[in-house]
């Protein structure tokens, strides 16, 4: 006999259905998914928009409203399976975990823990996160949104970096201040770059 959610919700409770949804859906799903919406004719509008020349990043061609709607159908992904998909050499896949990652700092449902990993699976890979679409996608919510009220001390870090798109994050990321009437960091930030001349 076959049972719906519905059912498992009941015996289960929702957290618990939650967890063992979040164990069936692994990267490898989400890839497979996602490449079968790509196309020939969006290779070239992608790879347009992407300037860091140096590194290895590979294209598949898709819609950015197709990486959107598949990674919000992919929300219950776990932070794991992310960390997977941000490994990645192709940009769209890279977006589409990003944009996952946003999509669950959003949600009024996620843990405080979730958010935390999320924040520190951001900085820890960082170096997967290279074009000014990737950091706009994700740094508002899944890392300013986290450290609104906390110390923001790594903004200040990120600002220190020679890497443009971390320098970019830290002031993305106040984007979420702003929408709270903070700006002290906003102003903050540039301040700090004009003494130091960093950029």
């Amino acid at each position: 006999m076959r049972f719906n959610n519905n059912y498992w919700l009941l015996v289960l409770g929702f957290e618990q259905l939650k967890a063992l949804l979040m164990k069936k859906i692994t990267a490898e799903h989400f890839i497979a998914e996602l490449t079968a919406l790509s196309s020939e004719s969006e290779l070239k509008n992608v790879q347009r928009f992407f300037r860091d020349k140096n590194s290895d990043t590979k294209f598949l061609g898709l819609r950015m409203a197709n990486i959107f709607n598949l990674a919000n159908k992919f929300m219950e992904i776990s932070v794991h399976e992310i960390a997977k998909l941000l490994k990645s050499e192709y940009y769209e896949i890279r977006m589409g975990a990003l944009s996952i990652m946003d999509f669950k700092a959003r949600a009024k449902n996620t843990s405080l823990e979730i958010k935390k990993d999320l924040f520190e699976l951001y900085i820890k890979r960082h170096d997967r996160i290279n074009n000014w679409d990737l950091v706009d996608r994700s740094a508002p919510y899944v890392v300013g949104r986290y450290l609104f009220d906390k110390d923001r001390k790594m903004l200040y870090k990120l600002a220190r970096s020679k890497n443009v798109w971390e320098r970019r994050t830290a002031i993305v990321a106040t984007y979420f201040f702003i929408r709270q009437n903070d700006l002290s960091d906003t102003f903050g930030l540039q301040k700090f770059w004009l003494m130091t001349a960093t950029i």
